[in-house]
């Protein structure tokens, strides 16, 4: 019993900090930006309503089995209508119902409502990899493919890792803009909150703040064909001066 208590605390002690797809993970990501953050407490607000609910409607349940048995009850009322009860069970759900309305539409307000940003990356879906643009750096851009077992390194991840990764400056508002070359994908990275589909002919955005360094991973979230499985991301956040210094290395090469 020791050893299986102690299993399961690492197992879900990984799960709270994994920054990277673990096996049998449950539950979100360690949240990366602002937007991710209050998605995982507008979803907790929401389960707890859920669960008092549910639980206040089991041992009703449980009360009105054992208090209206046959063996319990000798007077049948003849009671059709409690106007005080109606009221009730109407207003309580309607308030239920408006808080839950309220905090959601916060959170439908944080992610729609772009700021002033500082910079933007452009991301182009295509059948089967994604092409990245960095608009305010000359017009650096680069694709963005599936990396093969045979170039597998130490850290790589299969279905997840690519030949080039996007690279992103931490603490740092980022406009993201998302269209297609051919069909629909969905460019998204759950650590950031982000999942934005990409149409063709139509350019979609979003936003996001990364708040610490790290190596975060996603993938298309829209079926676009048998190679749908292959187009993850992976994005690379580090501070703003070694963003600067991979913008310099990327002019030189291009």
């Amino acid at each position: 019993m020791v050893k299986l208590f102690a299993l399961l605390v690492t197992f879900y002690s990984n799960i709270s900090i994994a920054s990277v797809p673990t096996s049998w993970q449950f539950g979100f990501p360690t949240p990366a930006t602002e937007i991710m953050e209050t998605v995982v407490k507008s979803h907790s607000f929401v389960m707890s309503i859920m669960v008092g609910i549910m639980l206040f409607v089991w041992a009703l349940l449980v009360y009105v089995i054992f208090r209206f048995r046959k063996s319990k009850i000798t007077n049948i009322s003849r009671t059709n209508h409690n106007i005080i009860l109606e009221i009730i069970w109407f207003v309580i759900p309607t308030i239920i119902v408006g808080v839950l309305a309220f905090k959601n539409a916060q959170l439908v307000k944080l992610q729609e409502k772009i700021p002033k940003s500082d910079m933007t990356l452009k991301v182009i879906g295509h059948q089967w990899y994604w092409s990245y643009q960095y608009p305010e750096h000359q017009g650096i851009s680069f694709d963005s493919y599936i990396k093969g077992t045979d170039d597998f390194t130490e850290e790589d991840l299969r279905l997840f890792s690519v030949d080039n990764n996007v690279v992103l400056p931490i603490s740092t508002n980022i406009r993201l803009q998302v269209t297609a070359g051919d069909v629909i994908h969905s460019w998204g990275v759950p650590a950031f909150g982000v999942k934005i589909d990409a149409i063709p002919g139509r350019l979609n955005e979003a936003w996001f703040n990364i708040k610490k360094p790290g190596v975060y991973y996603g993938q298309c979230y829209e079926l676009c064909g048998q190679g749908h499985g292959f187009m993850p991301i992976v994005v690379k956040a580090v501070s703003k001066e070694d963003f600067n210094e991979w913008i310099e290395s990327k002019k030189l090469v291009s």
